[in-house]
């Protein structure tokens, strides 16, 4: 049986800096940017920790050709895509953490 995946979008508390990101677990992906388990990421280097934004796929391969694309996308693409699906850019963590 094939794998799903998802993209998700962090952010800091601030929301001033964005990253996309690819995983096959989410909720374990999440605890590992909240707690820094590597620290010279640039994750745990800007205090990314919320996450505000995730969509999944079926596959892990259709999950990282979204990533590829969301990450040519210019700042103000990508916001109007945060606030499509969340309008305040609230933390979904504890959703995701509750599946």
């Amino acid at each position: 049986m094939e794998r799903g995946g998802c993209i998700y979008i962090m952010t800091n508390f601030l929301r001033t800096t964005l990253y996309i990101g690819v995983t096959s677990d989410l909720q374990a992906r999440i605890i590992q940017h909240r707690d820094k388990l590597d620290p010279k990421s640039f994750t745990a280097k800007y205090n990314l920790s919320v996450c505000i934004y995730y969509e999944m796929y079926p596959s892990i391969e259709e999950a990282i050709a979204r990533e590829k694309q969301l990450k040519k996308w210019n700042r103000g693409k990508k916001e109007r895509l945060i606030a499509s699906l969340n309008k305040d850019w609230t933390d979904l963590s504890p959703e995701i953490q509750s599946w």
